[in-house]
């Protein structure tokens, strides 16, 4: 159920982290969302290693955020070199 969870708030903060860190993005939305995502897992992979969630505990949303954040600056980069 906590990975269900997880993927349904990577999919709000995609578009939260979108709204943070407006600007052209390479890969347009849907990797903004997939972004979303995996900041979230990460977040939640985090979190529960430092002791903020239990092993059973969703990523917070902030968190979450903060993550997609860090990996979209980082794609942008990663892109931004590619073009």
């Amino acid at each position: 159920m906590h990975i269900l969870w997880t993927l349904i708030i990577g999919l709000v903060v995609g578009a939260l982290a979108k709204l943070v860190m407006p600007g052209k993005d390479p890969g347009g939305v849907i990797i903004t969302i997939i972004i979303g995502i995996v900041g979230s897992v990460i977040a939640h992979y985090v979190g529960t290693a430092a002791g903020w969630y239990t092993p059973n505990e969703p990523a917070g949303l902030i968190a979450s955020i903060l993550g997609a954040v860090v990996l979209l600056a980082g794609y942008r980069m990663v892109a931004g070199r590619k073009a």
